[in-house]
């Protein structure tokens, strides 16, 4: 079991204690879920957070 899918396993279950809300709670399940995710590749070393906030370099 990677990083990344007990992240997305633990926003899940976050996730899951408000589902029972509604639409919105639905919502909140993917957004948890997709958070968690992203906080597990970036344990593991697989999403470098630099490279998407550096500004492209341009050519000459």
């Amino acid at each position: 079991m990677t990083v990344a899918f007990m992240g997305l396993a633990a926003g899940m279950a976050l996730g899951f204690a408000a589902w029972f809300g509604g639409f919105a709670a639905f919502l909140l399940v993917g957004a948890l879920g997709a958070v968690g995710f992203c906080l597990g590749r970036l344990a593991e070393g697989d999403l470098d957070p630099g490279r998407l906030l550096r500004a492209p370099e341009r050519r000459r």
